[in-house]
């Protein structure tokens, strides 16, 4: 009884989302599955052989213009649609990074709460909170709290 009521509940919540939130929701989970599709190494080889049966044809062809315009075509096509999918996912995936690192940051108590939202700030800014970064890296090396970041640990120089 209580599943029918939820199961109720949730078609009633998809019939209210509007269509902008449908379609960006379909366009997630498609650029989701293609990018782990097209990442894969079955890709490449895809892509590799298709180079060579095109390169194959040239003779057949005569290398000509139209021969090579349908590479030329087919790549910037791909390429086109392949940006959109590779920055949703890059997308995604950055915000998700910033969500934990944010949980991490409010989680930890002597963490400065200001460094939360750090994709805000300006270039400036971004380079002034490095600076202070460095120095502070710096400054903990010469009092020897903090091991330096030396290649080789500092017993074996």
């Amino acid at each position: 009884m209580a599943q029918e009521t939820q199961a109720g509940k949730l078609k009633e919540h998809e019939k209210e989302r509007d269509f902008f939130c449908v379609v960006s929701d379909a366009f997630r989970v498609f650029a989701r599955r293609s990018s782990i599709i097209l990442g894969s190494a079955w890709s490449f080889a895809g892509a590799v052989l298709v180079i060579l049966v095109w390169l194959l044809t040239g003779p057949t062809f005569h290398f000509s213009d139209t021969w090579q315009l349908i590479i030329n075509t087919a790549t910037t096509i791909v390429t086109f649609l392949m940006v959109f999918l590779i920055q949703n996912t890059q997308n995604r995936d950055a915000k998700a990074m910033h969500l934990k690192l944010d949980e991490i940051i409010r989680a930890i108590k002597d963490a400065r709460d200001e460094l939360v939202d750090l994709e805000d700030l300006s270039d400036d800014d971004l380079k002034k909170l490095e600076e202070q970064f460095k120095r502070l890296r710096q400054k903990a090396e010469q009092d020897g709290t903090r091991p330096s970041r030396d290649a080789e640990p500092a017993g074996l120089r």
